[in-house]
């Protein structure tokens, strides 16, 4: 008999009790791994990594991220490999910000990423990462009242005013200390004329927001991230409170020593901070124009950002799941849906992939939820035309903001409405990291049998019918003789037939 040891006790007690779970952050300046245990409902950090990679520093004017670039982030992710060993998909989360949003050639990077750490990575949208950001600030911070919420990122900025747990408006704006610092302090060079400049430039970014935002008025401001983070520490160092706060004041007499030091090496920052010595004037200017433009008395710092916001999230599906069904209702009564008639379609849709075998749709169960949002959203685009509406509706998924949605998974639903009829174009089909062309073509062809099959917009219309899916063969029987008696029907599954051939899809009727 083996006899287990003390140690091995322990170990199988806290991965039984308190289950781990890791975030990674993908940012423009750094990438951030933060590891944490479940205990009680709460999240408790273990381990920390932070790499600085300046993956913002290799985007070029045309928007193509350096190969030198790339390779610094495939290198980072490299020392936080260790620390990821033994984890499950499901634990895990990366998401990647402003960057890999912006460069053209962002696949390549994923593409190489995924040899090194075997997870998802997903790229978000400015406002989903502005609403993240919030959560992990609401999970965290017990303020009552309003909150405004600023992160200067690498190369964003967001901006969000919430109540409770619930943001009540999101942006994220296209400025952050590395864009700024490549734009207005490019050889290190500090003095009075650059700083104004790049507070003009922050001011007038600002410009569209502030109105909207000093309507809806806030109780706390609070900062988060490296940026303010290393801007407190220099006022503390000098006011020697931990629990100093921001004010006007104090950043413009940094602003002072900093334009007096002349250079970013010449800058006092201290050991701890050395490593941003390169932004911080960029992240200076940024705050000073911030603070203008809002008329912000003060503002305090917090620790939790948009890390703890994925982790918050990865431990309750609930809270991702209730954000995803607002945005989806607030298009459908944006755009007067038909709910009726987008229920009909879902409902075929998952009757269908009810039948389907495992090994033709291996995810089924994650990617129902998908569908039942392609379904709901397929015909959003009548609201601007009902001629072509499949594409009018595309147009509004691909360009609306969806808090919930990751931008791969919003490419996917305006992918699958813009394909729901019509001919098919593979060669318009983007490739997506976390879905499969086989995964894509076969979700794809369940939604657009369900548009077909319920044309007709009323109740009750079909049959018991049958589906039956192999490879790339798919057969629809139908009660006997029901085809024949219905002419148009049988037309309009006839043409389908001939669509899919298109794409090598045999589809048999009977």
């Amino acid at each position: 008999m083996t006899l287990a040891l003390p140690e091995d006790i322990v170990q199988e007690l806290n991965e039984a009790q308190y289950p781990h779970i890791a975030a990674l952050d993908l940012g423009s300046n750094s990438f951030h791994l933060v590891i944490t245990r479940i205990v009680s409902g709460s999240l408790q950090i273990v381990h920390r990594i932070k790499q600085r990679v300046h993956l913002a520093d290799g985007l070029d004017d045309e928007g193509f991220l350096s190969q030198e670039a790339i390779e610094r982030g495939l290198d980072g992710l490299k020392v936080m490999r260790e620390s990821l060993q033994g984890f499950k998909p499901e634990q895990v989360r990366i998401v990647a910000t402003y960057t890999l949003r912006k460069a053209r050639n962002t696949h390549e990077f994923i593409s190489r990423a995924k040899r090194i750490l075997p997870y998802p990575i997903e790229v978000i949208s400015g406002i989903e990462e502005a609403r993240l950001i919030y959560s992990g600030v609401a999970h965290t911070e017990h303020d009552e009242g309003r909150r405004f919420v600023i992160d200067i990122g690498g190369g964003s900025t967001e901006f969000i005013i919430g109540n409770g747990f619930q943001p009540l408006v999101c942006r994220s704006t296209q400025m952050g200390c590395v864009s700024f610092n490549k734009r207005f302090f490019p050889d290190g060079k500090i003095n009075k004329t650059r700083f104004k400049q790049a507070v003009t430039a922050a001011r007038q970014t600002l410009s569209l927001i502030v109105n909207h935002y000093s309507y809806i008025g806030w109780d706390t401001c609070i900062g988060t991230s490296g940026t303010i983070k290393n801007i407190l520490l220099q006022i503390t160092s000098q006011q020697e409170s931990e629990f100093a706060k921001i004010t006007l004041i104090d950043l413009k007499r940094l602003r002072d020593e900093a334009i007096q030091a002349g250079h970013y090496e010449q800058l006092s920052l201290g050991d701890a901070n050395a490593d941003r010595a390169s932004v911080y004037a960029a992240g200076l200017a940024i705050l000073i124009g911030i603070f203008k433009s809002f008329s912000i008395a003060s503002m305090r710092f917090a620790s939790s950002a948009l890390r703890e916001g994925v982790m918050y999230e990865m431990q309750s599906d609930l809270w991702q799941s209730q954000t995803r069904e607002r945005t989806i209702q607030a298009l459908t009564e944006r755009y007067a849906v038909d709910v009726a008639q987008a229920k009909r379609v879902m409902q075929s849709t998952h009757y269908m992939l009810s039948q389907v075998p495992h090994d033709w749709l291996c995810r089924r169960e994650a990617l129902k939820n998908m569908l039942g949002f392609a379904c709901l959203l397929h015909e959003t685009g009548i609201a601007i035309n009902s001629r072509g509406y499949h594409r009018h509706s595309a147009y509004i998924i691909e360009h609306s903001d969806l808090p919930g949605f990751n931008l791969e998974e919003q490419g996917l639903l305006a992918l699958l409405v813009k394909a729901c009829r019509k001919k098919i174009k593979l060669e318009l089909f983007p490739a997506f990291e976390q879905y499969s062309a086989d995964e894509v073509i076969r979700m794809l062809i369940l939604l657009r049998l369900s548009v077909l099959l319920n044309q007709k917009r009323q109740d009750g219309i079909l049959p018991n019918y049958k589906v039956k899916c192999e490879g790339n063969r798919i057969e629809l029987k139908f009660a006997k003789s029901w085809l024949k008696n219905k002419p148009v029907f049988s037309a309009d599954l006839d043409r389908e037939a001939h669509w899919l051939r298109l794409i090598n899809i045999d589809l048999k009727l009977s």
